[in-house]
């Protein structure tokens, strides 16, 4: 689904960036070690089998790589992480809390040794273990990770600077937990506002910021010797339907495509990004057949490798996901995407059955060993150029003090600060006057209304939080106090019922209302007539204080929106691109 606010406002002035772009000679990947008498002497000793499973990322379940779980045994044939990794011969591991991977950073760094110990005693080959971590909403370290605000948030701030720190912190915490590989930045430009999947986790709507921002994060997280992975290709920005359980279409012309969701991918590019990751959408323009990114080589190889340049490693979102199973089996997914120009296949629901699958499609010859080994030194040189080769292991017991430094932590504030975004302020109500009693409530935790409450009470504004209130409750608390905050979080389009009948309750008492968006910042159009809004783009701790600091004239406002608020129904523009009142 796309409305006007979803493309045209920005064709016009985005045509003629990438055109450029794609004009001149394509930029090539850094190989690095590619080609290296290392690398070949690595792929002439490998079995085919070792060959196979390096093209597959699996999850495994378990704080321990000798910790027998049932869904190791239900979705790869054995009973532990340290058994998936001798018998598949896997490329490498993702790590989820979901899984009993992250309890702490100790126990995280124990495991990934552990399994490291189990890769080079099986073949020599060290795994890259990777993790979703883009941080803001989709965060996986635990802590004392840095709490570092998300993309969106970067996005407001407009910072270069700012984006590749925040790459560094996460390339180094990575790094410091035994992990070598962050599938993040999400490169995707965001013009959708109902996007269900993408939302705050996009630097934004203007495909030459996001490009700029995005480049500036693979710098710092690539500097840190941690690889970077650019999501999702060809871009998955402007969708109303999630990937996870559907199969979304991009109905963008080739033009709008080239100068839309492209720019980011061509800015990582030419940064050297280790990694590219598909999406599993569809999109006519590149391809009329119907298959998703993930399995079309009009999309992989005609378009990223040939027009693009690209030579480095492509790797697939979660087999696991809805939006590349509609068209075909577990067991012929990978071979199709591999056949497409994938390299490595991430979280197969079924790890035996794809990994036979692509056996079989190499046996009938319709992979070839030639286009098996294409991929593999692939893999090979990312290993060699980040230094997995030189060693893996960390000191688990010192993981934690490379973590979450007194510096990250500063510069997570920093960030938070930045991003702060004055929507609205009809009523002139920000900051509020010195002495201001507040009453804190709505969207959140207990935990997360005292740290506002308390940052705001520290800056001399007495504030007291109310945590699961009906609007009634809170009403009534708004009688003992001079104004009132109230948050809300949509992780859509569309703020919740239940948040907006709560402002409107609020509103109504006569007291001031301050509304602050803590995700999403389109909940503005959605809960009335307030004195001022405000947002934040996620609801870190950082962002909180951040919060706070502008309430309370700390700090000025300093975030513009880094996408377009449409009306309440969906349709034109309540407030643009790049609008915050400073």
């Amino acid at each position: 689904m796309t409305t006007p606010l979803s493309r045209r406002a920005f064709t016009a002035t985005a045509l003629g960036g990438l055109g450029a772009a794609l004009s001149v000679p394509a930029v090539a990947q850094a190989k690095g070690p590619a080609g290296d008498s290392r690398l070949e002497e690595l792929l002439a000793g490998m079995t085919l089998e070792q060959k196979i499973g390096q093209l597959f990322v699996a999850v495994g379940y378990g704080s321990r790589a000798d910790q027998p779980h049932a869904s190791n045994t239900s979705t790869t044939g054995v009973d532990t992480i340290a058994e998936i990794v001798r018998t598949h011969h896997v490329g490498g591991l993702i790590l989820f809390a979901w899984s009993e991977n992250l309890e702490d950073v100790e126990q995280v760094a124990t495991l990934a040794n552990d399994a490291q110990d189990a890769a080079l005693e099986a073949g020599g080959i060290p795994l890259v273990i990777s993790a979703d971590e883009e941080r803001g909403v989709v965060t996986r370290l635990p802590a004392p990770a840095t709490a570092l605000p998300g993309q969106m948030a970067l996005g407001a701030t407009g910072s270069h600077s700012h984006a590749r720190k925040a790459g560094e912190i996460v390339g180094v915490e990575m790094r410091a937990a035994g992990l070598h590989q962050a599938f993040s930045p999400v490169a995707d430009v965001n013009v959708e506002a109902q996007n269900p999947v993408i939302g705050v986790r996009s630097l934004g709507a203007d495909p030459q910021a996001v490009a700029r921002l995005a480049a500036a994060q693979i710098t710092g997280m690539q500097g840190a010797d941690c690889s970077s992975a650019a999501k999702h290709f060809p871009g998955h920005g402007d969708t109303a339907t999630d990937s996870h359980i559907g199969l979304p279409v991009i109905d963008h012309t080739r033009e709008e495509i080239e100068a839309l969701d492209l720019p980011p991918f061509v800015a990582a590019i030419e940064e050297g990004v280790d990694a590219i990751m598909t999406a599993h959408i569809v999109v006519p323009a590149l391809d009329d057949s119907g298959v998703p990114a993930t399995l079309s080589r009009p999309i992989l190889t005609g378009l990223l490798r040939e027009e693009l340049g690209y030579d480095g490693v492509v790797v697939t979102d979660s087999l696991a996901m809805e939006g590349v199973r509609t068209l075909f089996g577990d067991d012929r997914v990978p071979v199709e995407a591999i056949l497409a120009g994938a390299d490595q296949m991430l979280m197969p629901p079924d790890l035996v059955v794809a990994i036979g699958g692509v056996r079989d499609a190499v046996a009938a010859g319709e992979i070839t060993e030639e286009r098996l080994d294409e991929s593999v030194r692939r893999i090979l040189a990312q290993k060699l150029r980040r230094g997995l080769f030189d060693g893996v292991h960390v000191d688990p017991a010192a993981a934690a003090s490379a973590i979450g430094t007194e510096r990250s932590v500063a510069t997570a504030q920093r960030i938070a600060d930045d991003a702060i975004t004055l929507i609205a302020d009809d009523a002139d109500a920000v900051p509020l006057a010195p002495g201001t009693s507040v009453l804190v409530t709505g969207s959140g935790t207990a935990a997360k209304l005292e740290v506002l409450s308390g940052a705001l009470s520290e800056l001399g504004l007495p504030a007291t939080a109310l945590v699961g209130a009906t609007p009634e409750q809170a009403a009534a608390s708004a009688q003992d106090v001079d104004a009132v905050l109230v948050l809300t979080s949509a992780s859509g389009f569309r703020t919740p019922a239940s948040q907006v009948a709560l402002v409107r309750a609020l509103v109504e008492t006569g007291r001031p209302v301050v509304h602050a968006a803590l995700r999403n910042p389109y909940d503005v159009v959605h809960v009335g007539e307030v004195a001022a809004s405000l947002a934040t783009y996620g609801n870190a701790d950082a962002s909180l204080r951040g919060l706070a600091k502008v309430l309370a004239g700390e700090v000025k406002a300093k975030g513009v929106l880094p996408v377009p608020i449409p009306e309440s129904d969906g349709t034109g523009e309540a407030y643009p691109l790049g609008h915050g009142l400073r």
